[in-house]
């Protein structure tokens, strides 16, 4: 069939390797000039006067990330070169917090839990307790509950420096407001489904490189039209399929952010008689999700003491105590991620942010001072104002399937994950696979 596929993010380049694998004739159109959507590459220039590659936001990847791994290793990249795989670690700089050993699940787990620095007995049987009561519940709670309601009886200690930090990494919500049923979905594919599920896979290349140029490179040598800077403005139906700014096609696949889908199936339903309820329907579902904000801070430590190679932390990540004034979750020494070109840039994360851009750059950098007794000269500061959709309890997200021929995709579709790398390619290949069904 002749597919469009609108928007080349993750979810719509997955969609679109999968639609070529089987033998459709695919345009895939992205109104940016790169590929990647909310997970590339942007540029970086620091003092001296090098550029960078950098992210438009620090991510992290994790073991059981299995269809993510699978698609960049079919389109030509290796995981073990791009990505640095550790054993998972939520570890403060004074040496205290969990740290898994390799080994199989949920064996690490429960190591882990057991040597964990800083946590006093009582800390460590109220984790053990609770994680064997969700497994025996098939880690599964009604939709109403909250992370902050899943995790009442744990100790203070393990809510603020375990069960918070683990939430806002995964949902990007924080966990009074957070889905405990997603959250639980998380944990078990994560913590206690597989060998190596939980492992942190931190990427040394840029966001770009790690994915999307290689999916653009892999279709366009199979035949599929790719246009970068191309903004889809109308979707109409058509008998036989859907238009898009007047070019026919048999299937579409929306792959945009949920705004923007909206918009167009929005648009759409004042062009179908036929699908008009479904595709108004479908259309204030997407445009309902509220979103968060993810800030990443990038900044150069001052370091005259040091080598310039020394590293700055003491392990690649670092988990950070938020409080007033203090926003960061998570700071990365981009030095020991990408080597001796990054050696001192340090990338601070702010989850679920909120405020100006300049203030949290002053926040993070008394943070900085503070909590690791580094000075650091911000660089840049990159908010994603919609970086992910909140994650609440009991959510309601908008389905894989719009209307006759017109499918979405993204990690805000309707799915066990949620707004992730793993759940936005997860939601593009079960779309590409729903093509034939679609009429």
């Amino acid at each position: 069939m002749n597919i469009a596929i609108v928007g080349g993010g993750w979810a719509g380049l997955a969609a679109a390797v999968r639609a070529v694998q089987e033998g459709h004739a695919v345009t895939l159109f992205e109104a940016a000039h790169q590929p990647g959507g909310r997970a590339r590459g942007v540029p970086l220039k620091l003092p001296d006067g090098r550029r960078l590659m950098l992210d438009n936001g620090q991510h992290i990847l994790i073991g059981a990330y299995r269809d993510t791994l699978r698609l960049m290793r079919l389109v030509g990249v290796d995981p073990e070169r791009v990505l640095l795989r550790l054993p998972l670690a939520l570890g403060y700089a004074d040496g205290s917090g969990l740290s898994l050993p390799q080994g199989p699940a949920p064996f690490d787990v429960l190591a882990g839990i057991l040597r964990a620095r800083g946590w006093s007995w009582r800390d460590r049987l109220a984790l053990l307790r609770t994680a064997l009561g969700w497994r025996l519940q098939g880690f599964a709670c009604p939709p109403a509950v909250s992370v902050a309601e899943l995790c009442a009886a744990l100790t203070p200690r393990l809510r603020e420096e375990f069960i918070e930090p683990l939430c806002v990494s995964a949902l990007n919500t924080p966990m009074r407001e957070a889905s405990g049923q997603v959250f639980l979905r998380v944990l078990r594919d994560a913590m206690f489904s597989e060998r190596g599920g939980s492992n942190l896979l931190l990427p040394r290349a840029d966001l770009g490189t790690l994915f999307p140029q290689a999916a653009v490179a892999w279709l366009v040598r199979r035949g599929a039209r790719v246009l970068t800077g191309c903004r889809v403005q109308a979707l109409r139906p058509q008998a036989g399929g859907w238009q898009l700014d007047g070019q026919a096609f048999e299937r579409v696949i929306l792959a945009t952010a949920p705004a923007e889908a909206a918009r167009l199936a929005g648009e759409a339903a004042a062009h179908g008689a036929d699908q008009a309820q479904a595709l108004r329907a479908w259309a204030e579902r997407a445009a309902s999700l509220r979103f968060e904000a993810i800030t990443t801070v990038y900044a150069l430590a001052r370091q005259p003491d040091l080598p310039t190679a020394a590293p700055l932390l003491p392990r690649p990540m670092l988990a950070l105590r938020p409080g007033a004034q203090q926003p960061a979750q998570f700071v990365f020494d981009r030095g020991q991620l990408a080597g001796a070109e990054q050696a001192g840039l340090l990338a601070f994360v702010v989850s679920a942010s909120t405020g100006e851009r300049q203030a949290l750059q002053a926040q993070v950098a008394a943070q900085a001072q503070a909590q690791l007794g580094l000075e650091v000269e911000p660089l840049q500061t990159i908010v994603e104002k919609r970086a992910t959709f909140a994650c609440t309890p009991g959510l309601a997200r908008p389905p894989q399937a719009i209307a006759s021929g017109l499918l979405a995709a993204g990690d805000h579709v309707a799915g066990p994950y949620p707004a992730t790398l793993e759940g936005a390619v997860r939601s593009g290949w079960a779309a590409a696979g729903l093509l034939a069904q679609a009429a």
